[in-house]
């Protein structure tokens, strides 16, 4: 009877035991796949961070200002030719279409004689706090935001490794076949061409009360650092046209910088609010266009030296 007894508790033992064994191996398997899983969760969730986070840090590289410590400098007593394009394409005569080919071998001619491309932050830093940049800079600006921005002068761009900026209508994105998209201009962004603002609607800021200039120039700003996630900071007037309440306005707005189209190479003198630039057209050769950027006095003779100064500068 004790002999009976003893092998059924053994036997209760070893059933016992097994089914702890088998309940622990469940359950150690379970643990390590809700780990294996939370740990891949994690790895994954590192991974679109360090991605978000790098593509943060590239796009806030690409805003930093170079130093430029070598070959012949110059400081902000001199002038710098900002280049004015609008369209780069072909179409009978419209001054304002730059063929691409053409706009190619202009972009050439700077790659191949030395000139150092800027962005509009070390413009800025040259005209309001005297960094000096190479003899031979140039800046390029683009208005309006055409598609073949994006299409025909972006890859010339990229090509030769040079800045530039566009100033862009902003209720023209995504609604105008013929303008830029947001996806276009967020990749232009992130690669080396800064994006600006142009107004709302182009308008013309001098035949505006200043309330409705403070607006369009407001409502383009905020519109374009929501799309980029970034600070817009530089207006390029449409038609060139402001009054004292736009400028007065651009600094409200929070600019710190502006263009307007009148002809001649950028001065600290002329007003920050209120720098020239070199038109480039259609009709312009090579020549011309290595005149234009090459002589500082290129449009003396053409245009009157009665520029009005625009207070509040």
């Amino acid at each position: 009877m004790n002999r009976k007894y003893k092998k059924l508790t053994l036997l209760m033992v070893i059933v016992l035991m097994i089914g702890v064994l088998s309940y622990n191996f469940i359950n150690g398997r379970k643990a390590k796949s809700h780990s294996e899983k939370t740990t891949k969760q994690q790895v994954s969730n590192t991974k679109e961070t360090s991605t978000t986070k790098n593509k943060n840090e590239t796009a806030q590289n690409n805003e930093k200002d170079r130093e430029f410590k070598d070959g012949i400098l110059k400081y902000n007593d001199k002038s710098v030719p900002v280049i004015m394009y609008h369209s780069i394409d072909y179409e009978a005569g419209n001054e304002l279409r730059v063929p691409k080919e053409k706009f190619r071998e202009q972009m050439k001619y700077l790659k191949d004689n030395g000139y150092t491309t800027l962005t509009l932050g070390e413009l800025y830093n040259f005209m309001s706090n005297n960094k000096p940049v190479p003899e031979k800079s140039v800046v390029l600006t683009f208005d309006d935001g055409y598609k073949d921005n994006y299409e025909n002068a972006y890859p010339v761009l990229k090509e030769f490794g040079f800045k530039a900026t566009v100033f862009i209508i902003t209720n023209c994105i995504d609604k105008d076949k013929g303008f830029l998209t947001s996806a276009q201009l967020k990749e232009m962004q992130h690669n080396g061409i800064d994006i600006e603002s142009h107004t709302l609607n182009h308008d013309k800021l001098n035949e505006l009360p200043y309330d409705k200039q403070l607006e369009t120039l407001k409502g383009s700003k905020e519109f374009l650092e929501k799309l980029l996630n970034k600070k817009v900071k530089y207006i390029g007037y449409p038609y060139g046209k402001c009054n004292n309440d736009t400028v007065k306005a651009a600094k409200d707005a929070g600019y710190v910088m502006a263009f307007t189209t009148e002809s001649g190479w950028s001065n600290k003198n002329q007003g920050i609010y209120t720098l020239n630039r070199v038109y480039i057209s259609a009709n312009h050769d090579m020549k011309e266009f290595e005149r234009r950027i090459s002589n500082l006095n290129y449009n003396v003779s053409t245009t009157t030296s009665s520029k009005k100064k625009v207070k509040g500068q």
